[in-house]
């Protein structure tokens, strides 16, 4: 029976909620090795949000905002603009780039090795919204820099939180269940243009509300810069697993069908990631 969750990029979740019940029942000799391979997916409780105010300097930003206004209409990914009111672009050449640059930045400031897993840049607009979700750990770290907005926006987290493995919610709306929850204790930061923070994704609950619509034309762009502990990239991928573990019948438990973009970009397609790509031809 494969588990399903109701936020978005909770698709990684399931599959590792679903492969985790069949080896307790089928194959419990091996699920003390299943839990220990990824723990260090998992993020420490003691782990606060950062912010940075000068991660790139001025000619850097002011050659990240030309690039985005030259970008052309048929360069930008669509699939999110009905759910998140935003256009997005993977793994420019250039934010990979800069992406490399960081690696030892976010490496120091979350206090463990790590190394790129992908990155987008987010041109939200009028309609722009995020809802309350964690991500894969594939991203188990972001770093989220704005580039340029109508208004700062309020981006919202939580502390640091156990997997949400057990979630229930007695009403159709989930949102609030997990907004509401008095365990769950949200804080909201401001971002200025040039600034940016760093968050564990994958352990923390984020949203940002509806943008208010202040202007005619409001907007907020930002650049996605996604991390996981370095040596870790083979347990990201759920068809991975039945091989891994030698367990055929984790290939029907895993959880793909239906998925959306992010996910199959991030864990089913490593074809899709320069990133990736690069270490699998070395």
């Amino acid at each position: 029976m494969k588990i399903q969750y109701p936020w978005y990029d909770s698709l990684w979740l399931s599959s590792y909620v679903s492969a985790k019940k069949l080896i307790k029942d089928k194959y419990p000799y091996k699920y003390e090795e299943f839990i220990e391979t990824f723990e260090p997916l998992k993020t420490n409780s003691d782990f606060q949000v950062k912010k940075i105010n000068d991660l790139f300097d001025k000619n850097t930003l002011d050659v990240v905002k030309a690039l985005i206004y030259q970008l052309k209409k048929e360069e930008l990914e669509k699939h999110e603009l009905f759910n998140f009111g935003r256009f997005i672009i993977h793994d420019h050449p250039f934010f990979c780039q800069l992406h490399a640059k960081v690696i030892d930045f976010v490496s120091e400031a979350v206090g463990e090795e790590v190394e790129s897993s992908y990155n987008f840049l987010s041109l939200y607009n009028n309609f722009g919204v995020c809802a309350v979700h964690m991500d894969a750990p594939i991203a188990k770290w972001t770093l989220d820099v704005c580039i340029e907005q109508s208004e700062p926006w309020p981006i919202y987290f939580s502390q640091v939180r156990p997997w949400p493995e057990d979630f229930i919610c007695e009403t159709r709306d989930w949102e609030a269940c997990i907004k509401n929850d008095p365990e769950n204790q949200f804080t909201a930061y401001l971002l200025q243009e040039g600034e940016a923070i760093i968050f564990s994704g994958s352990s923390q609950w984020h949203y940002r509300e509806r943008i208010s619509k202040t202007q005619q034309q409001n907007y907020c762009y930002l650049i996605f810069f996604h991390f996981h502990p370095t040596g870790q990239r083979k347990i990201f991928y759920p068809k991975n697993w039945a091989n891994l573990f030698g367990i055929p019948e984790l290939d029907n438990v895993i959880t793909a069908q239906g998925s959306p973009i992010r996910y199959e970009f991030a864990v089913n397609d490593p074809q899709r990631s320069i990133n990736i790509v690069q270490e699998e031809r070395a």
